[in-house]
């Protein structure tokens, strides 16, 4: 549990700076309406990394699926963006923990992308501490998923046939193509992505359908939304983009796919900076904001890690790009309880829903929060 705390040292031992801090991040957490002094606070790289440190700590304590569920998956990707921000050694320790507690396994299903999703952080601690085993059994599942056909494609055609699979399953592919130079991983990757992309990317809206239940026929019939909208699932597409940036933050900068990859980041990027809301966060459904009100703190959050990156990178614009990062992290920061529980996050499902509130929070939501601030961090504002 001592591997757990993750504010250390004797400063955490006097009990003025304890409640000086805690005193201040209330405030600059759950205020509404700041200051612009207070604003500002938010994006100084020192409120950052105690956010973000304050985030991992009460999430790696509230623990709520089993450790290679894909919602971990997500999660740790963010608390391995937590280490690189942060170079905390009790962060360190707890990815090392999470591998020895699994045996470095990934899910049973090896033809299902959620069960690989948690392969993503093995492959980054492998690249710190260089030991086979950790991805070793993520090797030999790609393996298997490459040469022996599984349930997925027999029962739904494709393989990766939901739009939230193209975050769990083309960055582990890519990092595995990266890490052992071997670029036959990339080429899986562009099979079973141009698969979902064909199915499921609308290339009139830029966006993803969650899956082929989403999708409307010759006649326009289909599922629809209040306002007669196509529906269009937040989070769904967040995922998409979270996926979209680790995938190019991978692929070689020569590799002959990558323009196709970058052409939708960048169309999709300027379709959700047209979707943000007031309060700088996005709704669960895309297209019909006023039926679903309140910020989605997932997909929000994915949201702004993916924009952040671009403009980081070089990719988008900074000028059109950064207003939505900023008022993004605002609005971020205002889900953020006192204690570092990510709220309005909504839970485990496969369409846009209403079933949730402040008090509403899953890993996934603070993996991506994590992410976020990640990239945040590394702006110039």
């Amino acid at each position: 549990m001592k591997k757990q705390l993750l504010i250390e040292g004797s400063l955490r031992s006097t009990p003025f700076y304890s409640f000086s801090l805690a005193l201040f991040l209330f405030f600059a957490i759950n205020t509404p309406v700041r200051s612009q002094h207070q604003a500002k606070d938010l994006f100084k790289r020192n409120y950052i990394k105690a956010t973000m440190l304050k985030v991992t700590d009460w999430q790696l304590k509230s623990p709520k699926h089993r450790p290679t569920d894909w919602t971990n998956g997500a999660f740790y990707a963010g608390v391995v963006a937590a280490y690189k921000t942060t170079k905390s050694k009790v962060v360190l320790d707890s990815l090392i923990a999470l591998g020895e507690r699994t045996g470095w396994q990934p899910g049973p299903r090896y033809d299902h992308a959620d069960d690989i999703t948690i392969s993503q952080t093995y492959i980054d601690v492998y690249r710190l501490k260089k030991d086979q085993r950790m991805i070793q059994a993520t090797i030999d599942t790609v393996q298997k998923l490459r040469t022996v056909p599984g349930r997925e494609v027999r029962q739904h055609k494709i393989t990766w046939w939901w739009c939230d699979a193209l975050f769990m399953a083309p960055p582990t592919l890519a990092k595995l193509g990266v890490t052992l130079k071997d670029p036959s991983y990339f080429a899986v990757n562009d099979s079973f992505f141009r698969e979902t992309y064909d199915l499921l990317y609308n290339k009139n809206e830029h966006l993803f359908a969650r899956d082929a239940s989403y999708l409307v026929n010759a006649q326009g019939e289909g599922k629809k939304e209040k306002n007669g909208k196509l529906v269009f699932w937040s989070r769904g597409n967040g995922w998409v983009m979270g996926g979209l940036v680790r995938l190019l933050e991978e692929l070689p900068e020569d590799h002959p796919t990558r323009g196709f990859y970058l052409d939708i980041y960048r169309e999709m990027a300027e379709k959700i900076i047209s979707l943000q809301q007031a309060d700088g966060l996005w709704r669960a459904s895309l297209l019909d904001p006023a039926s679903y009100p309140g910020g989605e703190g997932s997909g929000s959050g994915f949201f702004c890690y993916a924009l952040a990156w671009g403009i980081n990178k070089g990719l988008l614009d900074k000028e059109k790009y950064r207003p939505a990062v900023k008022k993004a992290w605002e609005g971020l920061n205002t889900l953020v309880s006192a204690e570092g529980r990510v709220g309005w996050v909504q839970p485990i499902g496969a369409d846009p829903q209403k079933n949730f509130s402040a008090e509403s929070w899953e890993v996934y939501g603070a993996g991506a929060f994590l992410l976020a601030g990640s990239e945040v961090i590394k702006m110039k504002w």
